[in-house]
């Protein structure tokens, strides 16, 4: 088996520090500048990883350095090196590249965000399949596996295709740009991030009204992004950013659009609960667009001090499937209890499967 691999080295840095994303070089420097670190290529080691324990006879095709051969050797193969990209790398690269990959490979795979799935789509369009290893923020598109080890499970045992949407914001709005090819494997290749439909206050009161319940007087909340989670906060009378995460105590605002460091800092030294809602259509409570909630953060608040908020309708919108988590951390992922209470209104909960264990 010949797979293709094209590693977008700065995919992500935007995340941890709270910049909702990471296109464009004003925004990376920016990242940088505020202390990010780029973990592209550490998760495309780990997908190439477990593609060689299933397969170690496949063979590996990539780029030079940084955008492909480092993760490749890291994980054990020595890869056939057909594309060297300029410094700095660049999307033009990411293009050029894919479009040298793809006559030569079975699959081939990316690690990146929803930019980068529209670089592949322009390079290869759906002459060649292909699989995302998730490193980005948003990554709305129905092309990424569920996590980096499950792309490497994915890419060895895949033995059918479907069309799958490539979706990026533009303009605040997401934009459909075409399709690719993927692996059909829904339990490990996630779906397309629904629309956000309008919820209201009046809509969520029962739900606010029972998650302050949950609350001691000056307890510190952690709400997640979100159009729920962003409504729940009208009824106390807070306005807080739809994509950021931020912070509330009672009806104030402590923190707006709150980086990794930031929230660390605040949970430390205070009693801090925190609130999540699924991302519609896909489940995922923790990876994608909230990577400010990096594991150290999760740590010193408590799985058991987490809490999933959603309405009724969007728990149905999944149709069974499960809630996802992947935090970049196997160990915080393996600690998730197996089902997960959702409050859906007041002093009404579910209990929903969560599917802690992707790898």
């Amino acid at each position: 088996m010949r797979v293709g691999l094209v590693v977008n080295p700065v995919a992500g840095v935007g995340g941890r520090v709270g910049l909702k994303g990471s296109d464009g070089a004003e925004v990376q420097e920016r990242a940088f500048a505020l202390g990010a670190v780029p973990r592209a290529a550490e998760r495309a080691t780990l997908a190439l990883a477990e593609l060689r324990a299933r397969r170690p006879d496949s063979v590996v095709l990539t780029v030079a350095g940084a955008m492909g051969e480092e993760a490749a050797r890291a994980a054990g193969f020595a890869p056939e090196v057909v594309f060297a990209p300029g410094e700095p790398t660049s999307a033009a690269d990411t293009v050029a590249a894919a479009r040298a990959l793809a006559p030569q490979v079975d699959l081939l795979l990316f690690a990146g965000g929803d930019g980068t799935a529209r670089d592949v789509l322009e390079a290869v369009g759906e002459s060649v399949p292909v699989l995302g290893i998730p490193t980005g923020v948003k990554m709305h598109s129905a092309v990424f596996a569920v996590n980096p080890r499950a792309a490497g499970e994915v890419a060895a045992t895949f033995s059918r295709l479907r069309e799958a949407e490539v979706v990026d914001r533009v303009d605040g709005s997401p934009q459909l740009f075409g399709y690719l090819r993927v692996p059909d494997v829904p339990a490990r290749v996630q779906q397309r991030k629904t629309g956000s439909s309008s919820v209201t206050p009046d809509a969520v009161s029962g739900i606010a009204a029972e998650l302050r319940s949950f609350l001691a007087p000056g307890e510190l909340l952690v709400l997640g992004p979100g159009t729920t989670t962003r409504a729940v906060a009208a009824v106390w009378g807070v306005d807080v950013p739809v994509l950021g995460v931020n912070v509330v105590e009672g009806s104030t605002l402590v923190a707006a659009d709150a980086g990794a460091d930031q929230l660390l800092e605040l949970v430390s030294g205070a009693p801090a609960s925190i609130a999540l809602t699924p991302i519609g259509g896909q489940g995922f409570l923790l990876g994608r667009g909230n990577q400010q909630l990096a594991p150290e953060v999760l740590r010193a608040v408590g799985l058991d001090r987490l809490h999933v908020v959603a309405t009724e309708a969007k728990v149905a919108a999944l149709g069974g499937r499960p809630l996802l988590v992947d935090t970049g951390d196997d160990a915080l992922d393996r600690a998730f209890p197996r089902y997960v209470r959702v409050v859906v209104g007041w002093r009404r909960t579910i209990l929903y499967p969560l599917n802690e264990r992707q790898s």
